[in-house]
């Protein structure tokens, strides 16, 4: 990017990813799109969809929740009826 200042003169963005979530980033935040746009958000902290399930892309709606997790191991044995 032209006039952008060096890497290391840059202040880094912390970034963490909820594990079955969306990535977590302090704001603000762009992002570019497949089709060349970039969406802005201003939000101190900013959740990016990662399961493509959002009806708001790029942005997390918590729709990730409506799927449910997986299945506890199965140890071979039946819980017995009582």
């Amino acid at each position: 990017m032209a006039g952008a200042p060096p890497p290391d003169e840059r202040p880094a963005r912390r970034v963490w990813h909820d594990p079955g979530g969306p990535v977590v980033i302090e704001g603000p935040v762009e992002v570019v799109m497949d089709d060349g746009s970039v969406v802005r958000s201003d939000r101190p902290v900013v959740a990016v969809c990662t399961c493509r399930r959002s009806r708001i892309l790029p942005w997390c709606d918590t729709s990730h929740r409506e799927r449910p997790g997986p299945a506890p191991p199965s140890d071979g044995r039946e819980r017995d009826a009582q």
